[in-house]
């Protein structure tokens, strides 16, 4: 008996292949977004591409009022940008919370308007939410965490507003430049800080 398919029956089924996800990714309608700010972002995208769950991570600016700025143009200060971390996740692997733990930890709450050794309003910590249940979460994550210090948290938590992606060699720069990447961390003093901060629950790196 021949196994041929005939053309109505081909159809449906490349057009099911073609629609299908890939392999072990989440669809576009199962993944939702992230918005964090923590200081110099070649330093957050390392702690977040480690999470399970977590389908991608792009560095960028956001929070400002200038559209498409370039790292010049944020670094001045003067866009309003925030150095920034976009992560695209999967709910059904990893949770809303998971995340906002994840930023708590690598960053210095107490610290206004800069982040370790960086200074100015475009290295400030922030969350930007992106509906009701992020702002409450985050809310919630914020007084929580009050209780631990004895100075204010001072991370903005804010709606989101235009992400711009940073340029391509600030994509993923821990991994294209490792050795500069690991002599800025280290001489920024981040990870001494973290430690100083949240003592055993600093994250190793």
């Amino acid at each position: 008996m021949s196994t041929t398919l005939s053309a109505p029956r081909i159809l449906p089924l490349l057009a099911a292949l073609l629609l299908a996800p890939p392999s072990g990714r989440a669809s576009a309608a199962e993944v939702a977004k992230a918005t964090f700010a923590g200081g110099c972002f070649w330093c957050m995208q390392p702690a977040f591409d480690k999470v399970d769950g977590v389908v991608s991570t792009t560095v960028g600016y956001t929070g400002g009022h200038t559209k498409n700025p370039s790292y010049e143009d944020v670094e001045t200060g003067s866009t309003g940008h925030a150095e920034s971390i976009e992560v695209t996740f999967d709910p059904a692997k990893v949770s809303y919370a998971t995340l906002l733990d994840v930023f708590w930890h690598n960053i210095d709450p107490l610290s206004a308007n800069g982040q370790f050794c960086d200074h100015g309003n475009q290295y400030r910590s922030a969350i930007f939410y992106h509906d009701a249940e992020q702002q409450r979460l985050a809310d919630a994550s914020k007084q929580a965490l009050a209780g631990r210090f004895t100075q204010p948290i001072v991370t903005e938590i804010v709606a989101a507003t235009a992400f711009y992606p940073a340029e391509d060699y600030h994509q993923k720069y821990y991994e294209k430049n490792p050795l500069r990447y690991r002599y800025y961390r280290y001489g920024c003093g981040r990870d001494q800080r973290l430690r100083e901060v949240w003592g055993k629950d600093a994250p190793a790196h």
